[in-house]
């Protein structure tokens, strides 16, 4: 036997997409050692995380909330630094305000017993008991699919049945078969209380009547911390940016990748629209997996992406940033205006129009400490069906369904924005493309679908998915993981190749 051939070890890894999960993934790999580049249609880094300018500065016009720290954490320590060093958190007391018609109001808390005891004088004593059983419920949920579901990078269905067999309580707690407004119709007397959570469906693109009880963890999520970032949630991408580009990555920003290229049965480059051509040894893509199946990377992706893993869609939503002066209500950073009945609200988006009586969530991107005196920044999002074309009659509907509600409910504005401070389905899906403006992906509906969305490994040798609708899912910290489980695979994978190296023998013939 001849002397061993070692293999050359691939170092040069495109990243397409500087959302999170983008982010996430290119920070792990050039701290790794990689030749990382990061290309990505937009001007500037986050993807969704993104701003729109206004006369008060930058205003954030995606993600509001961050939750689950640690998983930012990790990823700073993970590369030799501190998160607290680059972005400045501060943790929400009140992790939201809530307002229906009637006048009624609530606060919620971080601290589960001011919680149930503002629910106590909010609703009764009978309330204040199930808010309790309900909190031990989401917690008990919680704690039981975050390592088998979210921190996995490729969960089975096997493997989660074989986890809840051994917990019986888990499977009663799971309730399958019950949507998430059925459950909670069981759970809370007062209809209030029913609607405040069932509206954590819409965190992950959902409908309460139509996703599975087993999203009411997403409360647990929230109750156990939610930090408002210092100068918007955008300074987090940026951080992140910063910190991979100091490592050696280089960011090419206003360029769109056009065609993924392979040879033989793996990704060998990455055609850019401006004309260039960046070979990769392996790529991270960091958009709507629904690209790569409709095509809009060319052949020898479309293969790599079942249909039923992007289909159907989730929801998307209408957007207003904006800076002004309010008055009448005393806002918190996070704020949730309901409408009469939330059948109003789903029932229409179900059939993909506009809902006629819909939730109203509100972020004071400058609440948090002391009340400023001047403009503020506000955004302001009403849920919406995906594929919805934002002709002007549309935004003008939208319009007259946010601004004349909030001022019955007490709330004014110095002014009205523009019509160009409105983010419509269809602007979210020319800034996403394929995503039909879905903001979260694959549908949550159906108790299957948390196995449908597509893993980090694709079928393609050299390509990886990363972002909000690949596992463990929608929302920021779901995306960071998926970073960290594309970064984990790929060198994992060169770890693999590196040790099993081919062998010349005689004759001419080489194994593995």
């Amino acid at each position: 036997m001849g002397r061993a051939l070692l293999p050359i070890r691939p170092k040069n890894a495109v990243v397409i997409g500087a959302g999170i999960a983008g982010l996430s993934a290119a920070l792990r790999l050039a701290h790794a050692g990689l030749q990382v580049r990061v290309i990505d249609l937009h001007d500037q880094p986050g993807g969704k995380m993104r701003t729109v300018p206004s006369d008060a500065g930058p205003v954030d016009a995606g993600p509001t909330v961050m939750t689950m720290r640690h998983v930012f954490e990790t990823l700073f320590e993970d590369i030799g630094e501190q998160l607290s060093d680059h972005v400045t958190l501060h943790r929400e007391e009140t992790l939201a305000r809530h307002f229906w018609p009637d006048g009624s109001r609530l606060d919620l808390f971080d601290d589960p017993e001011k919680s149930a005891s503002a629910i106590g004088d909010f609703a009764g004593d009978r309330s204040e008991r199930e808010f309790r059983q309900f909190q031990s419920k989401a917690r008990a949920l919680f704690d039981g699919f975050e390592q088998p579901m979210m921190m996995a990078a490729s969960p089975s269905f096997a493997g989660l049945v074989r986890h809840v067999v051994t917990r019986p309580n888990l499977a009663r707690l799971m309730a399958p078969g019950k949507t998430l407004a059925r459950a909670l119709a069981q759970q809370f007397s007062d209809p209030r209380l029913r609607q405040l959570f069932g509206r954590y469906a819409t965190y992950v693109g959902g409908s309460p009547y139509q996703s599975p009880s087993l999203l009411s963890l997403i409360w647990e999520s929230e109750a156990r911390g939610v930090w408002r970032v210092e100068g918007g949630m955008h300074k987090l991408a940026q951080a992140m940016h910063d910190l991979a580009k100091a490592r050696g990555a280089e960011f090419h920003f206003g360029i769109a990748a056009s065609r993924i290229e392979k040879q033989g049965s793996a990704v060998s480059a990455v055609h850019l629209s401006d004309g260039r051509k960046l070979p990769a040894d392996l790529v991270v893509f960091n958009g709507d997996p629904r690209a790569l199946a409709q095509g809009f990377l060319g052949e020898a992706a479309t293969s790599t992406i079942p249909a039923d893993s992007v289909e159907p869609r989730s929801l998307s939503a209408w957007v207003w940033s904006f800076a002004a002066k309010p008055s009448g209500v005393d806002l918190a950073h996070h704020n949730v205006f309901f409408g009469q009945d939330p059948r109003s609200e789903f029932d229409p988006i179900k059939q993909g129009k506009m809902p006629e009586d819909p939730t109203l969530y509100i972020c004071a991107q400058d609440r948090g400490g002391d009340t400023p005196s001047g403009l503020e920044r506000f955004e302001i999002i009403m849920n919406a069906p995906a594929n919805m074309p934002g002709s002007q009659e549309e935004i003008d509907l939208c319009r007259a369904t946010t601004f004349p509600i909030l001022r019955q409910r007490g709330l004014a504005f110095s002014e009205e924005p523009p019509d160009h401070a409105l983010s419509t389905p269809a602007i979210f899906n020319s800034l996403f493309p394929a995503s039909g403006g879905s903001l979260y992906g694959l549908s949550p509906h159906g108790m299957m679908a948390a196995f449908k969305r597509p893993t980090v490994r694709s079928s393609l040798k050299g390509l990886y998915l990363a972002g909000g609708g690949v596992h463990p899912g929608a929302g920021i910290p779901m995306a960071c993981l998926s970073g960290q489980h594309a970064a984990a695979a790929i060198l994992s994978d060169l770890t693999s190749t590196s040790m099993s190296p081919k062998m010349a023998t005689r004759g001419g013939m080489s194994t593995a």
